[in-house]
C-alpha cells in the first residue's frame, strides 16, 4: 500500500545520483573555462570518482576516474598551468579517489549481492507462510489487502488464510502481539497448526482449541523461543457451502464489519474472549456467534493498523464510516480505495496492515453462474 510511492522516490533518487558524476564534471569544466582569473573549478573535479561509487559498477567508476583526468589535462593546458606540480597533484589525487571509489562500489555490490539471496529468501518464506488467496474458493468470493509497517518488510505480525474443508470455508484473521521475527514465529506456528486442524475440527470452538495446543506443545518443544510469553488476537470465521449464515469467533480482535447492501454492521462478540495463548489464565471458553451471510453480503475482517491508525492529531481512523461510503464498490475497489484513504490519513506507518474481505456472489451473480 505505502511502496508504491517510495519505490518511485527512491527510483528518482537512484536515478540523480546515478547521473550526478557527470553532471558534476560537465559543470566544473564549463565553470573553469568561463570564469576568469586564479578562479579554478577544477577541484571540484576529484569528486566524481567519489560520487560514483553509490551506483556505479568498478568499471563504470574507473571510466568516469579516466574522463575526470581527461578532462583536467584538458583544463590545464587551457591555463597553461605547470604539469608537473599543479596539474601533476591533481591527477594523483583523481587516481586516488577513483581507486578508493572502486574499492567502496565492490563492497557495495557485494553487500547488495547478499541482500538481493536474503530477499529472495524472504520471498520464498512469505509464499509459504502468508500465500496468496484466490480470488475465490468454494463460492466464498475472496480480496485481501496486506501490507507491512516497514518499507523493506515481506512478512509482519499480522496473518491470514483461507481454506476449502468439509464444513465449508473457513478464515483466520490474526495479529500477534510484538514485531519482528518472535511475532513471525508465532504467527508461522499459528497457520501451522490452522492448516491442519481446519480439516478436522468439527467447529470454530475446536479449532481454537486446536490452535492453544498448538501454541503450548511449540513453546515445549523450543524452550529457548518466547513464543510462551507471546499472544495473538485473531477471528475465525466459517462459511457453510449452503445457508444463509456464517459463524464468527472473536478471540480479542477488532470486530469485523458486516455489509449488506448499503448497510454497514459492526459485529461484536456475544462474550468477550481471551487472545490465543492466552486461555489457560482463565480457563476461558471461546463462543461462536452465528450472523446473517446471505448472496451478496459481505464480512469485512482487520487487523488493528487499520483501525488504530491515527492521524497528526491523533484520532483513530473511522474505518467504519469511511467504508459506508464504499459499499457501492466491489470488495477490490473497496480495498484500492481504503489502501489510498490510509495512505492520506495516517501519519507514518506505525504497524502491520491486513484486511481480508470475503463475500458471497450476489443474486445476479448466482443466476449468472446457474446453467
Amino acid at each position: 500500500m505505502r511502496r508504491l510511492p517510495e519505490l518511485r522516490r527512491v527510483g528518482y533518487l537512484w536515478s540523480l545520483a546515478h547521473w550526478a558524476p557527470l553532471v558534476l564534471i560537465a559543470l566544473a569544466a564549463m565553470f573553469d573555462v568561463l570564469t576568469p582569473g586564479q578562479q579554478r573549478y577544477d577541484r571540484f573535479l576529484a569528486a566524481a570518482p567519489a560520487l560514483a561509487a553509490a551506483t556505479w559498477s568498478v568499471r563504470g567508476i574507473a571510466g568516469i576516474g579516466a574522463l575526470t583526468m581527461a578532462t583536467e589535462v584538458v583544463l590545464s593546458l587551457d591555463r597553461d598551468a605547470d604539469f608537473v606540480t599543479a596539474t601533476g597533484t591533481a591527477l594523483l589525487v583523481i587516481v586516488t579517489v577513483t581507486a578508493a571509489a572502486c574499492y567502496a562500489s565492490h563492497v557495495r555490490q557485494s553487500r547488495e549481492r547478499d541482500l538481493a539471496e536474503l530477499r529472495a529468501v524472504a520471498d520464498v518464506a512469505q509464499s509459504v507462510l502468508l500465500r496468496p488467496l484466490p480470488p475465490a474458493l468454494g463460492g466464498v468470493e475472496l480480496n485481501l489487502l496486506y501490507d507491512g509497517a516497514a518499507a523493506q518488510a515481506r512478512i509482519g505480525g499480522d496473518f491470514y488464510e483461507a481454506l476449502r474443508t468439509p464444513f465449508g470455508v473457513r478464515l483466520i484473521v490474526g495479529d500477534v502481539q510484538g514485531k519482528g521475527l518472535p511475532a513471525v514465529e508465532v504467527a508461522s506456528v499459528l497457520l501451522g497448526t490452522f492448516r491442519e486442524a481446519a480439516y478436522e475440527a468439527p467447529d470454530l470452538a475446536a479449532l481454537v482449541d486446536r490452535l492453544e495446543t498448538g501454541m503450548v506443545r511449540y513453546s515445549e518443544q523450543v524452550p529457548s523461543s518466547d513464543a510462551a510469553e507471546r499472544f495473538a488476537t485473531a477471528v475465525l470465521v466459517e462459511i457453510p457451502p449452503d445457508g444463509r449464515t456464517a459463524g464468527v469467533l472473536n478471540c480479542g480482535h477488532p470486530a469485523p464489519l458486516l455489509l449488506r447492501g448499503r448497510e454497514v454492521v459492526t459485529v461484536e462478540p456475544s462474550t468477550d474472549a481471551l487472545p490465543l495463548n492466552l486461555r489457560a489464565l482463565l480457563n476461558d471458553h471461546h463462543p461462536v456467534d452465528t450472523v446473517p451471510f446471505g448472496p451478496g453480503d459481505r464480512l469485512v475482517i482487520f487487523t488493528d493498523g487499520v483501525s488504530e491508525a491515527r492521524d497528526r492529531a491523533g484520532s483513530f481512523y473511522p474505518l467504519a464510516d469511511r467504508v459506508r461510503g464504499w459499499t457501492g464498490s466491489g470488495s477490490a475497489r473497496l480495498l484500492e480505495l481504503l489502501a489510498a484513504d490510509l495512505r492520506e490519513y495516517g501519519s507514518g506507518a506505525a504497524d502491520d496492515v491486513a484486511v481480508l474481505i470475503a463475500g458471497r456472489p450476489g443474486p445476479e451473480a448466482l443466476s449468472t453462474a446457474a446453467p
